[in-house]
């Protein structure tokens, strides 16, 4: 599938867009637009990618990502399986910032939207009573048209822009658009590592991939995701242990051996690094929450 790089996915002829979502897998490319997204996946799990940021996902969790900021939902492999019998569901979004016109956004009135847009350039997952409020209120706008939707869709800013249950979800800010050979390139690197990281990846691999030199692709893969390529691939792991620990009864060395890692001793590192506590101590918060 070609990614769609700064692209508008609004019509001229519409203040803003909203889609349903129903499929067998969510848009496996990474890509990024001009547009602002509202997004809420209601079935499917998989691994996200917002910036900087890797996190596994699941159903109901509310994302608004600004314009520019790259992102990827990657359905769990499972979805892609042949004969799959496992589908998605979700509600997007799409609005520019300039919806209501560059004159009226300029106005007092709009200062909190300004500043939801502004903290958008990192990302924004939202938690908490508006953000039960928010899904049930996408679920009504889908229903809508005219007027009564745009009313729809400003009630919904309205919320998001005054609350303080969010928080950031990547380190850095992403202003300008990138260009869409490197979209393609990066989604066949993300495609690669996401089908073997749980195997020992060699960087020549990847790197003959793009026809360029471990030395160059560990320069580019570093400037484009804001780390590493090994600092990548010990996240990514991570978070599928993460995933693990909450959602199974595994042990903590089979875990370890299921998200990649050779030794026990170097999944306690690595997830003590990333995680700030250790495996054990995880699952327990988790099952007290």
């Amino acid at each position: 599938m070609k990614a769609a790089i700064h692209k508008s996915a609004i019509p001229d002829s519409q203040i803003f867009m909203i889609k349903y979502l129903e499929d067998q897998y969510f848009d496996p490319v990474w890509h990024s637009h001009s547009e602002y997204q509202l997004f809420v996946p209601l079935e499917g799990t998989g691994t996200r990618f917002i910036g900087d940021s890797i996190k596994s996902f699941n159903p109901n969790e509310l994302i608004l990502t600004g314009s520019n900021l790259p992102h990827l939902w990657r359905s769990d492999e499972a979805y892609f399986e042949k004969g799959s019998m496992l589908k998605i569901k979700g509600i997007v979004i799409y609005l520019q910032e300039s919806l209501l016109g560059e004159h009226l956004m300029a106005k007092e009135e709009m200062v909190q939207l300004r500043k939801l847009f502004k903290r958008s350039s990192r990302g924004l997952e939202f938690y908490g009573d508006v953000k039960r409020k928010v899904i049930v209120m996408m679920k009504e706008l889908v229903q809508l048209t005219g007027l009564d939707a745009f009313i729809h869709l400003l009630k919904i800013l309205n919320l998001l822009s005054f609350t303080k249950d969010y928080h950031y979800i990547s380190h850095n800010e992403y202003v300008d658009p990138f260009k869409e050979n490197e979209t393609d390139r990066m989604s066949s690197v993300y495609e690669y590592i996401l089908k073997n990281y749980r195997k020992k990846i060699h960087l020549n691999e990847l790197a003959d991939r793009l026809y360029m030199t471990p030395t160059s692709f560990s320069r580019y893969f570093t400037t484009v995701n804001n780390k590493g390529f090994a600092k990548f691939i010990s996240e990514l792991r991570v978070k599928h242990a993460c995933k693990l620990l909450t959602e199974t009864d595994l042990s903590v060395a089979m875990i370890a051996e299921r998200s990649g890692f050779k030794t026990l001793s170097n999944f306690n590192k690595q997830f003590k690094d990333e995680m700030k506590k250790k495996p054990s101590d995880y699952k327990k918060e988790f099952l007290n929450i």
